[in-house]
Parts: C-alpha cells; structure tokens; sequence
C-alpha cells in the first residue's frame, strides 16, 4: 500500500517534506494532492524539501518539474529545498535542468525566498529589507 506524502500549511506556503525515495505511483499521488492543496488553500507558494532523497531517476525528476508547472499555473511558486550534490550530479548527467524550479539550500532560506516573492508581487517590486536580513 501506498503511503501519501504529508503536505503541511505554514501560513500561505506549502511545505512537502519527501522523507524517503519515492516511486512513480507516489509520485503521481503527490502531483495530485498537492494540486488540490494549492487550490483548497489558496496558498502562494510550495516548497519540497528532498533533504532526505538520496537517489532520482529521470521520472522523478521530470515529475518535480511538472508539480512547478502545475503550482505555478495554479498561482503558487515552487521552491526545491535541500538538495544533496549527488542528487543535483544525478539530474545533470540525466539533462534534467528542472526549469523554472527555484532551488535554495535549506528550508529556512526556500521560506525566505517564498516571502519576499509574494511581498515583491504585492508590493510592486519595492521591498524594504530589514537591518537584519540584509547579511542573511
């Protein structure tokens, strides 16, 4: 049997946390789940975090681009987060470059990114950084 990824609401962002490697039927139950997430919530961004994901074919790969393309067509941005170099070695040598998925090295830094996005689109550009963001 199957076992669904948790998708997690933190204020208006998403956040799927892949603890172990998945398959293409999860895969595919997560592209769904988590559409329907994006629409029930009206959240303004998803983050994956594949901290724990050692290994990706070409499937998978592939499949996390189209869960951007779908968050994105569902007016949500995407952010990968916590991906290991062999990982990102993998998906080069597959010619894989995951277009417009935005990546950042940690989950805190995804969040941030996710943020000032959303703050940049309603604010019309102009963001105020704070003294203390400024060196983060």
């Amino acid at each position: 049997m199957t076992e669904r990824v948790p998708i997690l609401r933190i204020r208006q962002v998403l956040l799927v946390s892949i603890q172990t490697d998945l398959d293409d039927q999860d895969v595919l139950l997560l592209q769904d789940d988590l559409a329907q997430a994006v629409v029930d919530s009206g959240a303004h961004g998803v983050v994956i975090d594949i901290t724990a994901v050692e290994i990706v074919d070409s499937f998978v790969g592939r499949m996390l681009a189209t869960i951007a393309s779908l968050s994105r067509l569902l007016d949500a941005q995407t952010v990968l987060v916590g991906m290991r170099p062999a990982v990102a070695i993998t998906l080069v040598e597959l010619g894989l470059s995951l277009g417009g998925v935005r990546t950042a090295l940690t989950l805190d830094k995804g969040l941030r990114m996710l943020e000032k996005n959303h703050a940049e689109a309603n604010l019309g550009g102009h963001v105020p950084v704070p003294d203390s963001a400024a060196g983060a």
